[in-house]
């Protein structure tokens, strides 16, 4: 038997950078040292009007085959999400074989759910990998929320930034991902959405649950999210740790979906953990959707932060209603690639 273990990661995120100060600099009426207490992002990095999330995929995935050493051929399988796709059709995975010259007798597919996806996608390829055919997937998530957001918006603005993250995810003697637990309540789909481009006649879209304050072509109602949040989260934590057959204080660090620190900080406060076992890594890049936990595992990587013997918890929420989790534990070194 194969199992799947989490390889190395890239991140690419755009050129341009909006601060707090350029936005306070252009609206004095933000109360922005408010909004950064709330958000706990002083930064974020946004795609160019040409830029998509093809481009932001390829250009992750270009630097995860360069820093190590990894021959596109190898690639078997790539699975990509985004909520924010280059068209409606073709898939964004089939632009990104072609563009990476990856083998044409692999798989390739695009899957939309937003900030459970990176884990959806560790289960995924874990089935493939786990079905003896497989042997290396390419898990991407590319977003480029920004295109949905007026420039006024002050309470989306403030908080989503654009980013994309390449992730090797390849066959191992050992299982390092355990415990998958996924959660669904499609009665929220009114609390995250974005109406336009579909098919479905405007007359009879999804309403937003309250009256939209912004211009934007993305609705939230944070609070409701917020809501939803410390309600389902703490029954996922539960519900992994039973499939687990482990108790709380085996778990050494929980990783969760970077949504806000406002957010992070409710749910860390309903379960009792201390704010050394839930890192943060969102200040300079702010709520990057499905990208935001292979950014904070690159950011413990890199500083040192991860071991093998420590067992870990993923945990993905969000636009849907969907979440997802599991127990993982980093068997990969850079030294050993």
């Amino acid at each position: 038997m194969k199992y799947a273990a989490v390889g190395p990661i890239a991140i690419h995120l755009p050129e341009r950078v909006e601060t707090n100060a350029q936005l306070k600099a252009a609206y004095p009426n933000w109360d922005m040292d408010t909004i950064f207490e709330k958000t706990g992002i002083a930064a974020r990095h946004i795609a160019a009007p040409d830029e998509c999330a093809s481009d932001l995929a390829v250009k992750a995935c270009q630097k995860l085959f360069a820093e190590n050493d990894i021959d596109p051929k190898s690639i078997d399988f790539v699975l990509l999400c985004t909520q924010t796709p280059d068209y409606p059709l073709p898939t964004t995975a089939c632009l990104v074989q072609d563009r990476l010259g990856l083998r044409t007798n692999i798989g390739a597919l695009d899957f939309n759910l937003g900030c459970s996806g990176f884990v959806y996608g560790l289960s995924l390829a874990d089935g493939l990998i786990r079905g003896g055919s497989i042997k290396r997937v390419l898990l991407i998530t590319a977003e480029t929320y920004s295109k949905y957001i007026h420039e006024g918006d002050r309470s989306l603005r403030t908080i989503f930034g654009d980013a994309a993250a390449a992730t090797l995810v390849e066959a191992a003697s050992e299982p390092s991902l355990t415990a998958f637990q996924f959660g669904t309540d499609g009665t929220g789909a009114d609390t995250l959405l974005v109406t336009r481009g579909g098919n479905r006649p405007a007359s009879d879209c999804i309403k937003p649950r309250h009256r939209q304050r912004w211009e934007s072509a993305l609705y939230m109602d944070g609070p409701s999210l917020i809501n939803f949040t410390v309600s389902a989260v703490p029954q996922l934590v539960d519900d992994i740790l039973q499939a687990a057959n482990l108790k709380e204080p085996a778990i050494d660090l929980y990783l969760f979906h970077q949504a806000t620190r406002k957010m992070l900080d409710q749910l860390r406060e309903r379960l009792n953990i201390p704010a050394e076992r839930m890192p943060m890594a969102m200040e300079q890049c702010g709520n990057t959707v499905s990208s935001t936990l292979p950014i904070l595992i690159d950011s413990l990587r890199r500083s040192g932060k991860l071991n093998r013997q420590m067992r870990n918890m993923l945990i993905g929420f969000g636009v849907g209603w969907s979440w997802a989790g599991c127990v993982w534990q980093d068997r990969w070194r850079k030294d050993a690639t």
